[in-house]
């Protein structure tokens, strides 16, 4: 195992740049995720790190070689796609073993691999079977079983689970989550899907307009985003921001207070906000109240009470000011001295 070091990576294409200037580092043995919405560069990126696209600039290191200009077969590094591009009149091990034959690795050796992968994957009742008898989940576990059996140093994960329902989505992170507990191999995992960062990272880098807004651990990113572009990128339902009376009267361009932060109560006073109720979503574990503020803009609640309210309905709502993130004019975090 290993990790990577990438040192000032650029990309442009034509007179477009996708990367003005990256350095990361991915640890031996992390998950990390890079995530952003679509055309921040991250799958750029990822393509530069699988060798699928050259940089114009930098270099890159595994552990402590350098890999920047190698061959993708040479890099000790498998990559899975979105697509599945299984073979579809191979049986689940020929679209395993397909690659190692190219190698020419021992037969052997070949069957030894595959028996290893699928045992780690629950693929042994269908390794006869062919891509057309298998659901979407077990597709993408058969693709991860090609990678597998390469037995890289760093696995790269290109939205592998944006094709599947949401109900295997969130089979499919847990199967993840538990593979790479299992393995402990590095991962580089990207989405767009902040959820699955969440879930599955153990450091999460947030890309936007290609460059990196904040590194760190998932609930280091909920708990303080150093960026407005975090704080509103992470986090479902997403954070409330304003940059009305209540950002002014602390001194700061923007102020945002998560869901849970705005507290619904039956005791209005002058440091409550009234709002006018727009939708009640009844969730069963929890409810989420969609209303607008005076003064402060639309502003989504989440409360654990089977909450009832109406269309049209006031509520009174006291912000935990304490919680509160604040941004400068220019995006950027600033700490209030003490709240109003």
């Amino acid at each position: 195992m290993a990790g990577l070091s990438i040192h000032g990576f650029k990309k442009s294409f034509g007179s477009l740049t996708v990367l003005p200037s990256i350095d990361l580092e991915v640890p031996d043995g992390s998950f990390t995720v890079l995530v952003g919405p679509s055309g921040c560069g991250k799958s750029t990126l990822l393509r530069m790190i699988a060798g699928l696209e050259e940089p114009d600039e930098g270099m890159m290191f595994l552990g402590d070689k350098e890999i920047t200009l190698a061959e993708p077969s040479d890099r000790g590094i498998a990559m899975v796609f979105q697509s599945y591009a299984l073979y579809p009149h191979m049986t689940v091990y020929k679209n395993i073993e397909f690659g190692l034959k190219l190698a020419r690795m021992p037969a052997s050796e070949r069957a030894e691999r595959i028996g290893r992968a699928a045992k780690i994957l629950h693929l042994e009742q269908l390794l006869d079977r062919k891509p057309a008898a298998l659901s979407g989940g077990q597709r993408q576990r058969v693709a991860i079983g090609r990678a597998i059996v390469r037995d890289p140093e760093v696995f790269l994960f290109d939205e592998p689970l944006s094709n599947l329902d949401a109900a295997l989505r969130a089979d499919m992170r847990v199967e993840l989550a538990e593979l790479h507990n299992r393995l402990g191999t590095t991962m580089v995992y990207v989405t767009h899907d902040q959820i699955e960062a969440m879930t599955l990272a153990d450091q999460i880098v947030v890309m936007n307009k290609g460059q990196i807004e904040q590194i760190g651990k998932p609930m280091e990113l909920y708990d303080t985003p150093q960026t407005k572009f975090v704080a509103e990128f992470i986090g479902t339902p997403k954070i409330n921001m304003t940059d009305g009376v209540l950002a002014k009267s602390v001194g700061a361009a923007w102020l945002g207070l998560r869901p849970e932060d705005l507290l619904i109560t039956d005791t209005p006073s002058d440091k409550t906000l009234e709002a006018s109720v727009r939708l009640v979503e009844q969730l069963g574990s929890e409810t989420v109240v969609h209303t607008e503020i005076a003064n402060f803009g639309s502003a989504t609640i989440t409360s654990s009470d089977r909450f009832q309210a109406g269309i049209g309905d006031t509520l009174h709502l006291m912000p935990v000011l304490d919680k509160a993130h604040c941004f400068g004019a220019d995006g950027n975090r600033i700490e209030i001295s003490q709240a109003p």
